[in-house]
């Protein structure tokens, strides 16, 4: 609204040439009137108002205020002084939290380390204990089965010698028997030890 009643007075001035000037004074006065929400009016004096048992505690309430003020800038300074000690403190707690959880997590994970070298170490004697076992097996099954070799060779040729035997005594009791047949055709005789099987 402010601004309306200035352009109310611009169509005003356009038709008398002398007041041109006063839109400037006009637009002043709007700057004025800008600055005034910026710049608290001061607060009117205890005198204007009246006196009564309220006016009493208005007369003291300047002094107060002035007191207040003076007290409350102190507070604010005191208040803003607690605040920054407050952010300070909470700060240097959480630069000390963030230290303790970084030293925790190293510890953890030093310790992590170790115990995963530990385990590779001992895996590794292990599987070295294992191979080393698996080797000494290999080593006796490979003896334990030169021995069984051994062995079926040995029941091999002694089965060998036995087929030997037999054959050759077969053979010499085939020879007896075609020499006993000789000699009996030879005689004209039969054998006595066939006559006794019939």
């Amino acid at each position: 609204m402010a601004e309306e009643e200035p352009r109310k007075v611009e169509p005003e001035a356009p038709s008398d040439p002398p007041p041109a000037p006063a839109p400037e004074p006009a637009e002043a006065p709007k700057d004025v009137a800008e600055e005034k929400p910026v710049i608290p009016p001061p607060p009117p004096p205890p005198e204007e108002k009246p006196k009564e048992s309220k006016a009493l505690a208005f007369v003291e309430k300047p002094a107060d205020t002035a007191e207040e003020k003076i007290s409350e800038g102190s507070a604010h300074r005191d208040r803003e002084l607690a605040r920054v000690e407050t952010e300070k403190r909470m700060s240097l707690i959480r630069a000390w939290e963030e230290s303790e959880k970084c030293k925790a997590e190293n510890k953890a994970h030093k310790k992590l380390s170790a115990i995963g070298a530990w385990e590779n170490c001992k895996k590794a004697s292990v599987e070295a204990e294992l191979k080393k076992i698996e080797e000494k097996l290999e080593k006796q099954k490979a003896e334990y089965v030169e021995k069984m070799k051994n062995k079926i060779a040995l029941i091999h040729k002694s089965a060998e010698e036995k087929r030997a035997a037999i054959e050759a005594k077969r053979e010499e009791d085939m020879l007896k028997a075609e020499e006993l047949a000789a000699n009996y055709r030879a005689k004209g005789t039969t054998p006595k030890k066939l006559l006794s099987i019939f």
